[in-house]
């Protein structure tokens, strides 16, 4: 059997980046950290950190970290009904994309109790990497699978819509929007996974292609609302994010009822899943309340 604190230890050197950084977390001096982690690599007989700024795991430490999380997980069902273990809350670490974080994942979070939650925040269509690599137990992902040793719920679409100021458009599109006005344009991009706005104007607006967006790089979805109210481009907003401005006219969509629909997916390990039962519930419930359900693209036509 696997030394649960030298699993605890491995698993935090790899998540905060440094020897250091993981005694602190856990209570205990760097050189306690570094005497477990080289005994449990003696007892596995392979490397499973690769010393760096930062640290990480190897694929062989990534293994023994999800083995660490679904321990934990387990851990507090067992203590739901045996209370006098009191293992206290387990840490649930799942990746989540930043729009769903922004619009309607909060809400499920807070409505489930006795978890800690450490979020990984990267783009729908690469957050399944990081369940795929074992470095998180679930994941809001683009993607429906199947992945092996995972279940998937499908969860409805988050809607996008392209907006802009009235004066932005204005100054921009004075003749409409078209592939040599875009061309122009600034657009607003999260980052360089970000293809929202390069996937609507290829369905949208004819001639464009595989057209090269003039872009700010902006890695945040309210920042993406405040630049877009400021005029400094236009974006791909999250439909619940902006509806009070187009409702007040202060944004416009670049091409009337044009919206870009996201289908997403909950993805976790099936080992978790009864762990997970409870924040699966309120993630099914969420996402019932703010997505679109059945939702259709032109693409998928």
């Amino acid at each position: 059997m696997l030394d649960p604190a030298q699993l605890a230890a491995l698993a935090a050197v790899h998540r905060r980046g440094a020897f250091d950084l993981a005694a602190a977390e856990l209570h205990v001096t760097p050189s306690a950290i570094s005497q477990r982690i080289k005994a449990l690599e003696e007892r596995t007989g392979t490397l499973l950190i690769r010393r760096g700024q930062p640290c990480k795991a190897t694929a062989t430490g990534l293994r023994l970290i999800r083995h660490h999380d679904e321990i934990a997980l387990l851990e507090r069902r067992l203590a739901q009904d045996l209370p006098g273990l009191a293992p206290g809350p387990a840490t649930l670490r799942i990746a989540v994309n930043a729009d769903s974080l922004a619009t309607w994942v909060i809400p499920a979070l807070a409505a489930t109790e006795g978890l800690l939650f450490d979020l990984v925040i990267d783009d729908q269509d690469f957050s399944q990497d990081w369940l795929r690599r074992g470095e998180v137990v679930a994941a809001i992902t683009s993607h429906p699978g199947p992945l092996q040793g995972c279940d998937t719920l499908a969860l409805g679409a988050l809607r996008y819509r392209a907006t802009a100021t009235p004066d932005y458009m204005a100054r921009w599109f004075p003749k409409g929007v078209s592939a040599s006005s875009l061309a122009l344009a600034p657009t607003l991009t999260f980052s360089e996974k970000d293809q929202l706005q390069a996937r609507w104007v290829a369905q949208r607006v004819k001639g464009t292609g595989r057209s090269i967006l003039p872009t700010h790089r902006m890695a945040t979805s309210h920042g993406f609302v405040d630049a877009c109210l400021a005029g400094l481009g236009w974006s791909m907003n999250p439909e619940p994010l902006i509806r009070a401005h187009l409702a007040s006219g202060a944004l416009a969509e670049l091409v009337p009822d044009t919206p870009l629909d996201t289908a997403l997916y909950w993805q976790f390990t099936r080992l978790a899943a009864p762990s997970l039962a409870p924040l699966t519930a309120a993630i099914g419930r969420a996402a019932r309340a703010t997505l679109v359900q059945g939702a259709r693209n032109p693409a998928d036509a």
